[in-house]
């Protein structure tokens, strides 16, 4: 049962059956498919490129608009193929890659944004010393680091949920290969996979969550301490597209992970995995440029400029 589940590999069932529905969910992901790409790229671009944005914060963006990108790669395209092809067949190997890297890229995007965390506390309650700390050398290792833990600890998941048994049953209530439709899938007892499922979800999302907590805790205190409130409105503005990503991604991913198997609502979880797979990674460019000034005056000098090469 297991050797011919592991060539014959797995049906992804997706959303929907009705040809009409497939089409419309394809030009939609497309859509959010392009603008994650597109917007990432450009705002990864646009702080390399500008040297008023070649500060730390606009590094970790950089570094996380590349994980996006990566991110949503792992899954959208075959996702889109499946809408539009009859044959909705991934191979065994193809699926333990994608959950891999799924998991890998997710662990790497948790510990990135505690690091920007870090960042904004080092910046608004340590401004004299921020510039010594937050040197390029500690930026390198904090973004290697976090890929680090992302390569390191999605191993042990992705060979612990493979080495399980699979039914004769395997379609994959889903749209793409994560935790809960395999563990559905698995014939023999998936406790242990259950409870480290769990422990790496309190180590990845949790511990980070901590981190950021007592990161904005301390920076909410300085910041009520500043007696201009236009200087607390500025620096809370710095901050608020940081919480918003955060909110998105760790809210959705803790909802999906930290929970028992017996609580699965597949239904349910194919909203939350395509809230932290694809809808945050296209959503984080806007809210970046939109919240962030700096980053909002860089990409409108080089619209202007271009524009004014453009006519000239």
């Amino acid at each position: 049962m297991e050797s011919q589940n592991k060539s014959t590999g797995f049906i992804i069932l997706g959303f929907s059956g009705n040809l009409e529905m497939d089409v419309l969910l394809f030009v939609l992901f497309l859509i959010m498919y392009i603008m994650s790409l597109l917007g990432n790229a450009l705002i990864s671009i646009v702080i390399r490129l500008d040297p008023s944005l070649h500060m730390p914060m606009c590094y970790f963006i950089a570094s996380l608009s590349l994980v996006d990108i990566c991110y949503t790669s792992v899954t959208a395209p075959k996702m889109l193929v499946n809408f539009l092809s009859e044959d909705k067949s991934i191979s065994f190997v193809g699926c333990a890659a994608q959950l891999y890297f799924l998991l890998s890229l997710g662990t790497t995007e948790c510990f990135l944004l505690a690091a920007m965390a870090y960042d904004r506390f080092l910046a608004i309650c340590n401004p004299l010393r921020y510039p010594s700390i937050m040197n390029k050398q500690l930026c390198a290792w904090l973004v290697a680091g976090s890929w680090a833990s992302g390569i390191v600890l999605s191993l042990g998941q992705t060979t612990l949920i493979f080495a399980l048994p699979f039914c004769d049953d395997h379609w994959i209530n889903y749209f793409f290969c994560d935790i809960p439709p395999l563990l559905k899938l698995a014939c023999g007892d998936t406790y242990i996979n259950e409870i480290t499922v769990f422990m790496a979800g309190l180590l990845i999302t949790l511990i980070p969550s901590l981190l950021i907590l007592v990161s904005y805790v301390h920076i909410i205190s300085t910041v009520l301490k500043i007696a201009s409130a236009k200087e607390r409105t500025k620096v809370f503005s710095t901050c608020s597209s940081h919480l918003i990503v955060i909110t998105l991604f760790y809210g959705s991913a803790s909802a999906m992970y930290l929970r028992p198997r017996s609580s699965y609502v597949f239904e349910t979880d194919k909203f939350l995995a395509l809230l932290y797979s694809i809808i945050t990674p296209a959503l984080n460019p806007i809210i970046y440029s939109w919240r962030s000034k700096e980053i909002n005056e860089a990409l409108k000098r080089r619209v202007a400029s271009k524009l004014y090469s453009c006519k000239s």
